[in-house]
């Protein structure tokens, strides 16, 4: 499987692909720098793969923390999924995430303390985890095109 190569260097001199506002290009071609062979692209695809086991993974242990009201763990997972998303230059995965972790620390979207109920908290975190889903399901059809998946 080839990988696609960006023909057309962009304004800012990257060469990684035009993933829009979702990918960070110069985080991602960061990643793609690593890389062997820019053909197979076999080091950065086993990472953005790797991502894609453990953000399914962190998704549906967040769902069960949800039900457990655990704002601790919440703030935890969001956390963990913020960290690696934004290693891959995920840009909305990692704000939403952090959104995560934010309310489950008692803060607002912005991270400022916020002295909400846990129920509202709650409700805020069940919110920006199904805006989160649709930005990872958005980042991950865009990449494995990127891989030439045939699945995307």
């Amino acid at each position: 499987m080839n990988a696609q190569r960006a023909e057309n260097p962009s304004d800012d001199g990257s060469t990684a692909p035009d993933f829009g506002d979702s990918i960070d290009a110069m985080t991602f071609e960061q990643i793609l720098e690593m890389d062997d062979d820019e053909e197979e692209r076999e080091f950065s695809k086993s990472i953005v793969y790797g991502f894609f086991e453990q953000a399914e993974v962190t998704f549906q242990e967040l769902e069960t923390t949800v039900g457990e009201r655990d704002l601790k763990k919440l703030s935890s997972l969001g956390h963990f999924l913020k960290g690696s998303s934004a290693t891959l230059g995920l840009t909305k995965v990692k704000d939403s995430c952090e959104k995560i972790q934010n309310y489950g620390s008692h803060k607002n979207a912005a991270g400022a303390d916020w002295n909400a109920d846990d129920d509202t908290l709650l409700n805020q975190i069940k919110a920006t985890l199904a805006e989160v889903r649709v930005e990872y399901a958005e980042v991950e059809r865009k990449l494995k095109r990127f891989y030439h998946d045939s699945g995307a």
